[in-house]
């Protein structure tokens, strides 16, 4: 279950995420906003610890009116010949990504969905991704919606290479993801990968904020940005805290690697 002072901090996200998107809908003359996108693969544990300890700024502070916060649920996955894909972490990251890519599109609404993935991720960050259906209860969703697109006509399939059997997700919402993820220019070298207008901030990502507010073009200044310093240059750090791409494995090594989880029992189960 996840503990009573998560569930607190979620609801106020709700309150204020919805607040300032309402807010936000009285304004027609509102500058561009700053976009925001995080390109993170589920149970890379530095993408779980920026969305859970990190991201939730924009809604302590008065930013998010500003700011277009998109998240793009792939990260180091490779696409694979037929349109299936292999996840850095394996099959349950797939699935985890998936439920989440689901949920986006199912609650477009960022307080929403953004509720949803803090609920797993925070999960993630404490080694119970194994408990995140526990996510509907908490936050009063419907199960429903997810199951339906999970196991809509995007459908399901399986893979099969020589004896390796493992099961692989088969989703629009995940190529598509796939499709934006590889379109990145410059192309991304780990997750999480934060861009902020098209700027991708590298290691210094935890220090999203100050990207937010420099590139920021309305005159009328948030408060907070003038609390946030300008980051000039990246401190250099012995352990980046990045989950990096993996170079390309001989095919044999691949196979022992999925078949060796594969035969590992899956412990995310379905939807239901």
């Amino acid at each position: 279950m996840v503990s009573p002072s998560t569930t607190l901090f979620l609801s106020l996200l709700l309150y204020v995420s919805f607040f300032a998107f309402s807010s936000q809908s009285e304004s027609k003359s509102q500058p561009p906003k700053v976009s925001l996108e995080l390109y993170y693969e589920s149970l890379c544990p530095y993408s779980a610890n920026f969305i859970v300890n990190h991201l939730p700024k924009i809604f302590s502070t008065d930013l998010i009116p500003i700011v277009h916060l998109k998240f793009v649920p792939w990260g180091n996955a490779n696409l694979q010949p037929n349109h299936t894909f292999i996840c850095q972490h394996g099959p349950n990251e797939c699935f985890l990504n998936t439920v989440e890519a689901c949920a986006i599109d199912i609650w477009p609404q960022l307080g929403k969905h953004f509720q949803f993935i803090y609920c797993v991720e925070d999960l993630v960050n404490q080694q119970r991704a194994n408990e995140w259906k526990s996510c509907y209860e908490t936050l009063h969703l419907d199960p429903e919606p997810i199951k339906q697109c999970y196991n809509s006509e995007h459908g399901k399939q399986f893979l099969f290479l020589g004896y390796l059997v493992t099961e692989i997700v088969l989703l629009r919402l995940e190529l598509r993801y796939a499709a934006e993820t590889d379109a990145l220019k410059p192309p991304h070298k780990y997750v999480p990968w934060v861009v902020v207008d098209g700027e991708p901030l590298n290691e210094d990502y935890e220090n999203f904020l100050s990207y937010i507010c420099k590139a920021y073009k309305g005159s009328d200044t948030p408060k907070s940005c003038t609390k946030v310093s300008y980051i000039t240059e990246v401190k250099a750090k012995n352990e980046p805290s990045v989950c990096n791409k993996e170079r390309e494995e001989p095919t044999w090594r691949k196979l022992s690697s999925k078949l060796s989880s594969w035969l590992h029992k899956m412990n995310l189960g379905d939807p239901f």
